[in-house]
């Protein structure tokens, strides 16, 4: 990060107070293109995109040194499937049905990564039909699975990703993933885990996007406040039903072809049809952008918990407790572990700006090379952006109401190294 952007996030941040990144429409509905990696800076993506909150899509000639597009790819530019099932033959994957609804999702089940060629190949054969249904191979952890294995790389643009960068450190999860689907398979209609950004790469065939801004799948909901499984749906335009879809605006539209990358804003509400046998790479990330999205929607999700529990539970001392335990089971975290998930990444900032980063840490660590990469002045952003949200954090009542103890150092001794970190920066 540059001293120009820099200055450009802190006064963005400053001028727009508490506020998440901006969920305004694009003009005219057009999507910007983004050609050749020269002459697009790290610095260009940050300000045009990042803070604006919006979409771009990158051309494949940001993909084309990665060995997936040359070895998971026939020179006709289908999935190789000979070379997959040699490289993961044995693997077992999640598969979901795309003709199926399970609440609001399609139903998913773990099956031999063998099994699933054999049933592509011949969904294939028989016109891309089958009594088993469209299947689709999705949020496989690939990466997690074959570490050793080199396939893709991370584009330094969505290189400062704090969810991979926590679930790294503590070894239990990862935000990135791998999709393998026919044609005429799908995702409906959803917004990333946190309300996250993604990035997703088609390693080959072609995919259609509809995109909403942050904000606007509020017309999107029926009469109950639930948002639709599908919004092509005819049903949509019944008032009836969906009394306020007639003030919602036309969805972006993507067509993204071989080899390019789509960004996804944070809160942005997407639907994905796949055009042609497609494979794809995709990774969920927070920073300091969007971390106060992150924050505002766990406290969303913990009043929709607290409303929910209320009509069926009497009041207790534990049932903010019980509480944190649902909230965690349906989102993957509660408050104490987003305590940690701060704390994680603003020690990393910290040991940077106070040590530096040796060669032999950096080839351990590819997430800590990354913040290196980026440079003393985005630890500096970030450790901003992280005091921003652990003050909020530490007001919070409900998180007041836990039990503290067991976070080390606390609170508020995290706060006050942090700010002091900040303020031996920039002296």
């Amino acid at each position: 990060m540059d001293r120009a952007t820099f200055a450009r996030s802190t006064a963005f941040f400053r001028d727009s107070g508490n506020s998440s990144p901006a969920s305004a429409a694009l003009p005219g509905g057009q999507v910007d293109f983004i050609d050749k990696a020269e002459s697009f800076t790290y610095s260009d993506f940050f300000r045009d995109y990042l803070l604006p909150n919006h979409p771009c899509v990158f051309s494949a000639k940001f993909t084309e040194d990665w060995s997936s597009r040359r070895t998971w790819v026939t020179c006709h530019g289908k999935p190789n499937f000979e070379h997959l099932l040699q490289e993961f033959g044995e693997a077992v994957v999640p598969v979901a049905n795309c003709d199926l609804k399970e609440y609001n999702s399609n139903p998913k089940e773990q099956l031999p990564f063998k099994e699933f060629v054999e049933y592509w190949r011949e969904y294939i054969g028989s016109g891309y039909r089958s009594s088993r249904g469209c299947l689709y191979l999705k949020d496989w952890h690939l990466s997690r699975a074959f570490p050793e294995l080199d396939v893709y790389s991370t584009p330094v643009y969505f290189s400062s990703d704090w969810l991979n960068e926590y679930w790294d450190a503590v070894a239990v999860d990862d935000y990135r993933f791998v999709y393998m689907g026919p044609k005429g398979s799908w995702t409906p209609f959803h917004a990333d885990v946190f309300r996250s950004y993604s990035w997703s790469a088609n390693v080959c065939g072609r995919k259609r996007w509809l995109l909403y801004p942050a904000g606007h799948e509020e017309f999107l909901k029926d009469c109950h406040g639930n948002l639709p499984f599908d919004v092509t749906a005819p049903d949509l335009r019944d008032k009836r039903i969906y009394p306020r879809y007639s003030q919602s605006q036309p969805p972006l539209e993507i067509i993204q072809e071989s080899g390019e990358i789509v960004f996804v804003p944070s809160g942005w509400h997407h639907q994905v049809y796949n055009l042609e046998d497609t494979i794809s790479i995709n990774h969920n990330w927070v920073n300091g952008c969007n971390v106060a999205v992150m924050w505002s929607f766990l406290q969303d999700e913990l009043a929709a918990v607290q409303r929910e529990i209320s009509r069926w539970k009497d009041a207790t001392d534990e049932r903010h407790l019980q509480c944190q335990l649902i909230m965690k089971s349906c989102t993957g975290i509660d408050y104490k572990e987003f305590y940690n998930f701060l704390q994680v990444i603003a020690e990393n900032r910290v040991s940077l700006l106070e040590k530096g980063l040796d060669e032999e840490s950096s080839s351990r660590n590819a997430s800590k090379a990354a913040i290196s990469t980026l440079g003393m002045l985005h630890a500096v952003f970030d450790l901003k952006r992280t005091v921003k949200v652990l003050s909020s954090l530490s007001a919070n009542e409900d998180f007041r109401k836990l039990d503290l103890t067991s976070l080390s150092p606390s609170p508020e001794a995290l706060l006050q190294r942090l700010e002091a970190a900040i303020d031996a920066a920039l002296l």
